[in-house]
């Protein structure tokens, strides 16, 4: 996981949901200055963890951020990897499934994730359909092999590409993202993509564009 002034948002719910589920976790904080830290050692005591500090935040070059997350999680020599961000929580059927997917003879596992525009919806419309795909989440560790990036500063995918070409499934736990449940959320991120990304060279300027729509096509989270 990475983190960034993640104390009075999703952070505590995420850790204390995906807990019972982890063996080790390995956390980058990229240059909090609230208590993110602290929360995460507090939530976390009692489970082995590696907690890195970067002084400043690298996220205006997020491949290097990933890559430092990955390079990072495998010197702790894994089986799986489970890669989730602080505003991500898995629902709770993969923990029913968890022991059947890591012995399964796939070695990538895909979860649909749903964008939350507030705490029981989810957006759906032209712009915003994450949900309509399956996208990896749990890989297998394979050493050995080369692993390489899309090497873009923003958007570069949370895992390396060459992922891509393991034996993959679709499984239906979901992953609720609440990146963009609250405003203030909404705006600190358009503001965000406006200063990392104002040609939108690495996303889709509608996108962008629609972040603040004042009547977003809503549809009910069901369990």
């Amino acid at each position: 996981m990475i983190v960034r002034n993640e104390e009075q948002r999703y952070l505590r719910q995420a850790l204390q949901t995906h807990r019972p589920w982890i063996d080790r976790a390995v956390i980058i904080d990229d240059g909090s200055t609230d208590n993110t830290v602290a929360l995460c050692q507090e939530l976390l005591e009692g489970v082995p963890l590696v907690m890195l500090e970067n002084r400043a935040s690298r996220f205006a070059d997020e491949v290097s951020l990933r890559k430092q997350q990955w390079e990072t999680t495998i010197a702790t020599g894994p089986e799986w990897i489970l890669n989730l961000d602080a505003d991500e929580i898995l629902t709770a059927d993969f923990g029913m499934q968890r022991d059947q997917l890591l012995r399964s003879s796939e070695e990538a596992i895909y979860f649909r994730l749903f964008d939350m525009w507030s705490d029981t919806h989810y957006r759906e419309d032209q712009y915003w359909q994450a949900h309509a795909y399956y996208r990896p989440f749990l890989v297998r560790y394979r050493p050995g092999l080369i692993y390489e990036w899309k090497e873009t500063p923003q958007h570069c995918g949370r895992f390396p590409l060459t992922i891509q070409h393991f034996a993959y499934g679709c499984h239906t736990p979901r992953v609720k993202h609440y990146g963009w449940a609250r405003e203030e959320d909404r705006i600190r991120k358009f503001e965000r993509y406006q200063a990392l990304d104002p040609e939108a060279r690495y996303g889709w300027r509608e996108q962008y564009e629609s972040i603040l729509d004042t009547d977003p096509r809503l549809l009910p989270w069901m369990e």
